[in-house]
């Protein structure tokens, strides 16, 4: 069951004020498995609060460590309507484009690319 499923929309959107409020350069995150992605790792945590600053790239390898991915294996990160954004792209700017509206900004990961 994902986060969205998991908690009620007020308390996401009370958690996510509060983090804004008290880290005001950092970006919400909350990234998961992608449910057809059978040949990838689960993953411990999904929730992320990283610097605004730090690149699509950046975070891709916080990810890929967290899941203990393999140097040889693909690895795919999509945001909003199954969107791959680009890897320099700075995490402020994908948060301003495709933020949810209860504050956080929600990626899927998956091994194959699978969504087009």
């Amino acid at each position: 069951m994902g986060f969205k499923q998991k908690f009620p929309f007020e308390k996401r959107y009370k958690e996510s004020f509060s983090i804004m409020q008290e880290y005001p350069y950092r970006v919400p995150i909350i990234c998961e498995k992608d449910p057809n992605a059978q040949d990838m790792p689960n993953i411990s945590r999904t929730k992320y609060l990283v610097p605004h600053d730090i690149t699509v790239a950046n975070f891709m390898f916080i990810i890929r460590k967290r899941i203990n991915l393999e140097p040889e294996k693909s690895m795919y990160l999509f945001v909003g309507n199954k969107i791959m954004p680009a890897t320099g792209q700075l995490m402020s700017q994908i948060y301003h484009k495709h933020k949810d509206a209860d504050g956080f900004l929600y990626f899927i990961y998956s091994g194959e690319n699978t969504f087009g």
